[in-house]
């Protein structure tokens, strides 16, 4: 009887992982519909740091290193997910670096939270921050190639977000908590 018992929490809480992924990919592709282009650079604002940040805090290293690979996959195939809607060309353009960091960004941000055993604000907002910053680093790499110049990348693609992308950080670190006591219901 133990042994079914054993296997009914292991599928309960597969699924229940696979859900929360699947809805954390949906809410990052979600994210994406609420961009403000702006006029001086390729880069929009969006809404997809706060969520993939988010995603790692909830899920954790591979969870949400999965709901990023999962809504990169989603564009892949050919759903126009991305803040432009154009789909897999998303791949090919400016902003490429950034989709892809979300990844090693969800993953980063989750690791650094399962490691540390962060359970407090400051402790998610300085996780979050390395997040942003991973997403910097490689969102601004690819912008360099495409634009000719890290000068010019670091201009367009990271000064103008910054201040956004701190209180990003603080919103997903004040909801992390409640997002891992939802989950664990």
């Amino acid at each position: 009887m133990q042994s079914r018992s054993l296997s009914v929490y292991i599928n309960q809480t597969l699924w229940r992982s696979v859900a929360a992924i699947v809805i954390f990919a949906a809410l990052i592709a979600l994210t994406a519909r609420i961009t403000i282009f702006l006029p001086f650079t390729p880069v929009p604002i969006t809404l997809q740091v706060l969520a993939v940040i988010l995603a790692g805090l909830v899920l954790g290293s591979r969870g949400g290193a999965f709901a990023a690979l999962t809504y990169l996959g989603m564009i892949a195939v050919g759903l126009p997910f991305d803040a432009s809607g154009i789909g897999p060309a998303a791949f090919f353009g400016p902003t490429a670096g950034y989709l892809i960091s979300y990844v090693p960004a969800a993953f980063v941000v989750g690791w650094i939270s399962e490691r540390f055993s962060i359970h407090n604000w400051w402790g998610n907002f300085v996780a979050a921050l390395v997040g942003v910053g991973i997403i910097y680093l490689i969102g601004a790499a690819w912008l360099g190639v495409m634009l000719g110049s890290a000068q010019k990348a670091w201009a367009l693609g990271v000064v103008p977000f910054i201040l956004v992308d701190v209180i990003k950080a603080a919103v997903a670190a004040g909801v992390a908590e409640s997002g891992k006591m939802l989950l664990r219901r």
